[in-house]
């Protein structure tokens, strides 16, 4: 039964991860629903690196240009530092919350995740619809300033429910970057950021791990990363046509039923 439960994670992670909703939310309640036990929240944080792989996969030419040309290319170089300068924030408060165990406090706590989707869906909602016109067009151009920022903002997703795609994709568009442009560069900062995260959860969990959840954490993996290849392309274009208003709705509703569910139904 608990590999079915895998199963479902991965498809609510590859589906989520990418979207502006929080895929950590979706992950953390659909796990209280459905009695999932996550020791550690290692099924989580691991399932995830498997929806990063599909940015890899379906942005392989433009990554693997981007490495080999960087002793040639000024652009390549550009590209990567920008991208490395955006993840530098995210290490510093990534750490910081490792030590001081903030992340499994707010990792169970649902009223805070809840209250997150919430604030962060009004937020995107409110910058979605009053962000100036974009001035950069091109995700692999950003200047550094630009890129530190949408860095900067990446760091609200230390709390779950603010998503990790949603602070980038709020922070791009208030550096007037485009959607697309912000959308793609929020996929390439995921790699660094998600792998980062899986180097570290992986290295201090992997002793204690069982088979059985060995099983479960490559379930889940491999399910996020077929349903995120579904999801990215359709994103990026559903997105510059209509913005990310319904977006910001299911994180409202999402919130708003969570908290519901919480306070009425689950210690009933």
């Amino acid at each position: 039964m608990h590999y079915l439960l895998s199963v479902l994670l991965g498809i609510i992670e590859g589906l989520t991860e990418f979207l502006p909703v929080s895929s950590t939310a979706h992950l953390l309640i659909a796990e209280k629903l459905m009695a999932f036990q996550d020791p550690g929240g290692n099924f989580t944080v691991m399932i995830q690196l498997g929806a990063i792989l599909a940015v890899v996969i379906l942005y392989f030419a433009k990554l693997f240009k981007a490495v080999v040309t960087l002793p040639t290319s000024a652009e390549s170089r550009r590209f990567a530092i920008s991208v490395l300068v955006a993840f530098f924030p995210a290490v510093i408060i990534g750490v910081v919350a490792k030590k001081s165990h903030l992340i499994d406090f707010l990792f169970d706590n649902i009223p805070v995740i809840c209250g997150a989707l919430i604030v962060g869906g009004v937020a995107l909602w409110a910058v979605d619809k009053y962000a100036k016109p974009p001035v950069h067009h091109d995700s692999a151009k950003l200047d550094l300033k630009t890129s530190l920022i949408i860095g900067l903002f990446q760091c609200l997703a230390i709390i779950p429910g603010m998503s990790r795609s949603g602070s980038t994709l709020i922070g791009a568009m208030v550096c007037k970057v485009d959607k697309k442009a912000g959308a793609e560069f929020s996929f390439f900062l995921a790699i660094p950021t998600m792998l980062g995260a899986f180097v570290v959860d992986f290295a201090e969990s992997h002793k204690l791990l069982t088979s059985d959840q060995y099983s479960s954490i490559a379930i889940g993996f491999v399910v996020a990363f077929l349903a995120a290849l579904l999801v990215i392309k359709p994103f990026i274009s559903f997105v510059q046509k209509r913005g990310y208003g319904f977006f910001a709705l299911w994180r409202v509703v999402v919130g708003v039923a969570g908290l519901v569910w919480w306070f009425g139904f689950a210690h009933a």
